[in-house]
């Protein structure tokens, strides 16, 4: 399929991305083993060949690697038809495990590096990619704003942030974006967050659309590498994977209704929920991409919807979403200390 007109507003700074993006991550080792250089670039071009303009990365994905690869693949793109997101803020070290930092000067720290590990002048879209609650939020989005002045990145977004630090970070700069985990089995912004979104004109994207590869069969067809993420996650583990499996079975008996595969079932109810919506599935397998990107012909109606949401149903799903590292980041644990109350 030629997407190449498929392109939606970002939020209401203006913003224009592909209806669906690509998450980069799984191209350097994530939920599996990394691709070569050759491949991940294949891949990358494929996308952007098919319609896809907007690449999700982030300098902890593959430990630097991600960036690198993607500034590779930017070389054979046209700069400007491409947008490319990328985030900062992770922190791992073996003595202490994942913390964030927010400070303004690591922030700049961070933007600088990106910008030459991904060979750009300036990063469309920079996310903060969790809320470090030891910093009022001002702080941070205070320094990312004078990159946004010096040119060196166009908009900003957060990930995972909270209600009040969204609307906070809102009143410093305006916020473009938000990066949160949507999908089918994994709904709990849905209630609070999304409509501050809508109500500060503020677009979302959606980060593992498929529940980390649960609806494209992973969970049910496949067995995971030692090196995956997976294995220590919640939701696929012992008797959590024994009891989701039964809503994969049921994802596929409304994707055949539907005759689309579950994937592509689960990204259409998600580009359905709004114009304001883009998911960012990733794969490593160019079957995989087209088949993502023929979600977008995937035609629902409200009844539909609603039949999907009721048979899919987030509260039956066993687990949490995050793994047990980085469940105290979430959203709804992510407020910030007030400027007049840091230290």
């Amino acid at each position: 399929m030629d997407s190449t007109t498929v392109t939606v507003k970002l939020g209401s700074q203006g913003l224009e991305v592909s209806r669906l993006g690509f998450g980069c991550a799984g191209l350097t080792g994530y939920y599996n083993d990394p691709v070569t250089d050759e491949a991940g670039i294949s891949i990358i071009k494929h996308a952007f060949n098919m319609g896809i303009t907007f690449f999700d990365t982030s300098d902890v994905y593959g430990s630097n690697a991600n960036e690198i690869l993607v500034g590779k693949a930017l070389k054979q793109l046209p700069r400007e038809k491409v947008q490319v997101a990328t985030k900062f803020g992770f922190k791992w070290a073996p003595e202490i495990g994942v913390t964030v930092d927010g400070k303004p000067e690591y922030v700049r720290a961070c933007c600088e590096a990106s910008l030459e590990r991904l060979g750009v002048d300036y990063i469309d879209l920079y996310y903060q990619h969790r809320v470090d609650k030891s910093i009022p939020i001002e702080e941070t989005v205070g320094e990312l704003k004078k990159l946004v002045e010096e040119g060196k990145v166009k908009y900003i977004g957060l990930s995972e942030a909270s209600r009040d630090t969204i609307r906070r970070a809102h009143a410093v700069h305006p916020i473009t974006a938000l990066q949160m985990e949507w999908s089918l089995w994994s709904r709990d912004i849905e209630e609070e967050i999304v409509p501050l979104c809508r109500e500060l004109g503020i677009g979302i994207v959606s980060y593992s659309p498929l529940g980390r590869g649960f609806f494209g069969g992973k969970a049910v067809v496949e067995s995971l590498t030692a090196n995956s993420i997976l294995t220590s996650h919640p939701r696929f583990m012992g008797e959590n994977l024994e009891k989701n499996r039964t809503l994969y079975a049921q994802m596929e008996k409304l994707a055949s209704k539907h005759h689309c595969t579950p994937a592509q079932l689960a990204l259409a109810w998600l580009l359905h929920q709004g114009n304001d919506v883009v998911p960012i599935p990733g794969t490593t397998k160019i079957k995989n991409l087209e088949s993502n990107i023929s979600s977008l012909e995937v035609k629902l109606t409200e009844e539909d919807l609603k039949e999907i949401s009721d048979t899919i149903s987030a509260t039956d799903v066993a687990g949490s979403r995050s793994a047990d590292s980085i469940a105290g980041y979430d959203w709804n644990n992510a407020d910030t200390p007030t400027l007049n109350s840091s230290t």
